[in-house]
């Protein structure tokens, strides 16, 4: 059966339907065979079988004659056993014509009948079947009776004349009621041999379409059905081995499914590294080609002393060592941060004051606060204990202090918050100013991004810092995040605070207190 094609049921050569013709083709052609045999050959069965009943009543006879013993009780029982069980009607005369021996009353008919087949008188009515030396077989037509007979005629040993005879109406008669008796039986035969045949090609074709069903149904990548036959046969082996290969198929398609969306998710990957890799290379070059362009044009001014006097050449040198250290910086960001992805740089983790190292940093900046004019709020007195890597930390606070720093306007206000919920530390930095537009808050972490590339540019910003605080905080396992305030942004990062000795990775993000106010 093709799969998707007609059912079972639809089906034109079924099994079921060419067991039933074929169970009734044979049973009705067997009734038939039996029916013309009976027809054909159940007469002359019978009248050999007749005959030979008759060629032992003559020798019953013949045996008893030859003894003087026809006058015994016995033998009158035994020629009476013979006659009556194959309706066979006998005379013997002896040489003066005179009845010895008679079974029927009227036995001048008979007498008759003898001399007639003895002298070979009307020899037309009769059909010659055997003929001995003594006695003859033959089949006669009575004239009288208009019947015809089966007739054993002859001498005995001792001179005698005998005449043994039997009907043959009655041979014909039991014919045609065996071969009327026959067909009945054979129709009812055919009719409950349908019925069983039915049942059994019904109970033999029923698995077979079951499993075709399922064969069906798993060509279509349907494992889930399985054939619930009890059988102990063929069948029922070929139904568990059909459930073994569904199961087996079932298995490999799921291997096959989990393989193929993991190398898909490898070519998604490799992918998106090679647009990264792109995209880092022409940010990159980007990035440095202004520094490298000014340093350059800087440079062959000095060479060909296109100002001779000494501000010019110190002004000159300042531009170029400035655009210098740019590049330095920013290639050691990128060095940081690739070992931060990459896993290569090693975190040590240990249990240090949070608000030391802010403090630190933020008096390293006090000149150029006071230049700009920022009135700095530090909402931290007490020292605030924290598992982290001292150094990356330093690194992260850093970036969010200057990138505060940079972007401070209006108010001119700088607010840094150390807060504890718990086991968890959130720090926290707000400047007043402009807000990060919505559409780029998710946007800020990624390597070279810029909200305003001007601004960036015009205090040397390379857009690496927060991809590093990224780094920081993923290989940490802790949150952090932006989000907008009615008059600036605030940048956070939680750390672990609990007073047990923790180890990287030991505590997975999310488990702190304090709300969240940003996303990633």
């Amino acid at each position: 059966m093709r799969a998707g094609g007609r059912g079972a049921g639809a089906l034109r050569h079924s099994i079921k339907r060419q067991l039933a013709v074929v169970f009734i083709a044979v049973m009705t052609g067997l009734i038939f065979a039996c029916w013309l045999a009976n027809s054909l050959f159940l007469e002359k069965y019978y009248i050999s079988n007749k005959g030979k009943s008759m060629m032992e009543a003559y020798m019953v006879v013949n045996r008893a004659v030859g003894e003087e013993d026809i006058y015994s009780d016995a033998f009158q029982r035994k020629l009476e056993g013979v006659l009556s069980a194959n309706n066979i009607s006998i005379l013997v005369l002896d040489q003066g014509y005179n009845t010895v021996i008679t079974s029927v009353n009227e036995s001048n008919v008979l007498s008759a009948r003898l001399i007639e087949n003895i002298y070979d008188v009307n020899r037309g009515d009769r059909d010659i079947l055997e003929e001995y030396r003594n006695f003859t077989l033959s089949r006669t037509r009575d004239r009288f009776y208009q019947k015809d007979y089966l007739e054993l005629f002859g001498t005995l040993d001792n001179g005698d004349l005998f005449l043994l005879r039997s009907p043959v109406e009655g041979i014909r008669e039991n014919v045609s009621l065996s071969n009327r008796f026959m067909a009945y039986i054979g129709i009812c035969a055919v009719i409950i041999g349908t019925v069983i045949i039915g049942y059994l090609s019904k109970k033999i074709t029923d698995p077979i379409l079951e499993i075709a069903r399922i064969s069906q149904r798993m060509s279509q990548m349907e494992f889930d059905i399985r054939y619930r036959g009890k059988e102990k046969n063929e069948l029922g082996i070929l139904g568990e081995s059909i459930n073994e290969m569904a199961d087996r198929l079932e298995q490999t398609i799921a291997e096959l499914k989990t393989a193929n969306n993991e190398l898909q998710k490898d070519i998604e990957q490799k992918t998106k590294i090679d647009e990264m890799r792109k995209e880092f290379l022409s940010n990159v070059s980007h990035e440095l080609k202004t520094p490298i362009a000014l340093i350059q044009g800087y440079a062959e001014g000095l060479q060909e002393c296109i100002n001779d006097d000494a501000q010019s050449r110190d002004f000159y040198c300042e531009v170029i060592i400035d655009e210098a250290g740019k590049m330095n910086r920013m290639v050691k960001k990128l060095l940081t941060l690739n070992k931060l992805e990459f896993g290569a740089q090693t975190m040590e983790i240990e249990r240090f004051d949070i608000v030391s190292v802010i403090t630190g940093i933020v008096h390293a900046s006090d000149i150029l606060m006071q230049q700009k004019g920022v009135k700095l709020a530090l909402l931290a007195k007490e020292p605030v204990y924290v598992w982290a890597d001292e150094f990356d930390i330093e690194e992260v606070f850093g970036n969010y202090f200057s990138n505060a720093l940079n972007h401070v306007e209006g108010e001119m206000r700088i607010e840094v918050r150390v807060e504890r919920a718990g086991d968890t530390v959130r720090v926290s930095v707000y400047n007043t100013g402009q807000q990060i537009p919505e559409e780029d808050l998710d946007k800020i972490w990624i390597k070279f991004y810029k909200v305003d590339k001007a601004r960036t540019r015009e205090y040397g910003g390379s857009g690496i810092g927060l991809s590093i605080v990224k780094a920081v905080m993923d290989a940490l396992h802790q949150k952090y995040g932006v989000r907008n305030r009615e008059d600036g942004v605030e940048f956070w990062f939680e750390l672990d605070g609990g007073n047990g000795v923790k180890s990287r990775g030991a505590e997975e993000p999310g488990q702190a207190g304090l709300p969240e106010t940003a996303g990633r």
